[in-house]
């Protein structure tokens, strides 16, 4: 006699998982930031008016910035995994996920190839060092985050718009246009602070859109 294998279904993602995803993505932009001012007012000869945020990846304690960049990387890429699911029709169901996943990824880039030294800081470095090739890599993250995430902003617009959502099309819109800004100031004064607020713009929106989409999931299942 034939046994026949009454193999249960493959598990298909519940609503509980995919409302843990996004909050991981909720977290992630409060816990960056947060870890970030928190080394901006406790770190030896770092000037915000002067460094960029990545140098804090530099000296005695630049574990913590490294560690900063990972694990929000990793939070932002579980978010967008989220987002995939919950995101299952309508326009930019596929590339505003992707966009955020690879946005996730600039920033765990960001950590594993730390910058080079630059204008004095760490304060025991050599501001005449010669470029390295893990600077050079760390120094297309940020290039890579900001573009990849203006496209997400650009996307979102448009998703909201067509729901009807306009207060978020123009958050989105909006969001894309400060992360834009800093390129008016490059290589003058105030650019790294332009940058440093772009910077909290882009990462509080992407936590925005998780923390909205977590609660729009939650009220179509508690319809359901």
């Amino acid at each position: 006699m034939i046994a026949i294998d009454h193999a249960a279904p493959a598990a298909h993602p519940t609503a509980g998982q995919s409302r843990r995803l996004l909050m991981c993505g909720v977290v992630a932009g409060p816990l960056y930031l947060t870890v970030t001012a928190a080394q901006l007012l406790t770190r030896d000869g770092f000037d915000s008016a002067r460094h960029p945020l990545s140098l804090l990846s530099l000296g005695t304690f630049g574990w913590i910035q490294i560690a900063n960049f990972v694990v929000a990387g990793v939070l932002f890429f579980a978010g967008a995994l989220g987002m995939r699911r919950v995101m299952v029709g309508g326009v930019g169901r596929t590339w505003g996920p992707r966009l955020i996943g690879f946005f996730a990824l600039t920033l765990v880039w960001a950590g594993v190839f730390v910058p080079d030294p630059s204008d004095g800081f760490p304060t025991n470095s050599s501001v005449e060092a010669a470029p390295t090739m893990h600077g050079i890599l760390h120094s297309v993250a940020p290039v890579l985050a900001f573009l990849v995430l203006i496209a997400a902003c650009v996307v979102f617009a448009r998703r909201f718009f067509r729901q009807g959502h306009r207060g978020w099309a123009v958050y989105s819109a909006g969001v894309a246009l400060a992360l834009l800004a800093p390129d008016v100031l490059i290589g003058r004064t105030g650019f790294t602070v332009a940058l440093a607020a772009a910077a909290v713009v882009g990462w509080t929106w992407v936590s925005a859109i998780a923390l909205h989409l977590a609660r729009s999931a939650g009220h179509h299942r508690g319809r359901a």
